[in-house]
């Protein structure tokens, strides 16, 4: 007797996949996951990799203010703000200067070595969304784009994320570990 010929749809499925394919927890995860490692390796040349990215964007883009005042709106430790602008200058992309209304204060500019940087780090960025975006039209990415934007404010909304490193270990932590098998 011969055993049937698995349909395409359902070759190297198992019904573990299946049962996964109408989990809503499951889809972010992996697509989570998948967005981590392909910003962290867009974004890898960057001291604090991610985070000095956005410290950098956020500086470019916005009038944040004060170093404390960045740590907030970035939602990163002053602690942590500290050393990883430390990185920063140090790689010469930004530089700390005093704050003309607040003597007290540093404000955080980017040099010009960090606003080309930030450029070519925009386009590898753009680049890694595009990929993991891919099963999408251009449309389709629009309204998915535009679909967790109003998901995330009103998650936001209702329980306001605080401090995004505490919330990135914890989603860390929840996340299951991949295990290795290992031949020896």
């Amino acid at each position: 007797m011969t055993k049937p010929t698995p349909t395409p749809a359902a070759a190297g499925r198992s019904t573990c996949d299946e049962a996964m394919t109408e989990d809503l927890g499951w889809a972010l995860g992996v697509v989570f996951r998948g967005y981590v490692a392909a910003a962290t390796a867009a974004l890898a040349e960057v001291p604090g990799g991610p985070r000095g990215y956005q410290v950098i964007a956020t500086t470019a883009r916005a009038e944040v203010g004060s170093q404390l005042a960045l740590a907030h709106h970035l939602g990163i430790d002053r602690t942590v703000m500290t050393y990883m602008l430390d990185d920063l200058e140090a790689a010469g992309l930004i530089e700390r200067q005093p704050d003309p209304a607040d003597r007290r204060a540093r404000r955080v500019v980017v040099t010009a070595k960090g606003t080309k940087l930030l450029a070519t780090l925009d386009h590898r960025l753009q680049a890694a969304e595009a990929d993991l975006l891919a099963p999408l039209d251009a449309g389709e990415r629009r309204s998915f784009r535009s679909q967790l934007r109003a998901v995330a404010a009103h998650v936001n909304a209702l329980e306001p994320a605080g401090d995004l490193c505490s919330l990135a270990d914890q989603v860390a932590a929840e996340l299951p570990t991949p295990t290795r098998s290992s031949t020896h």
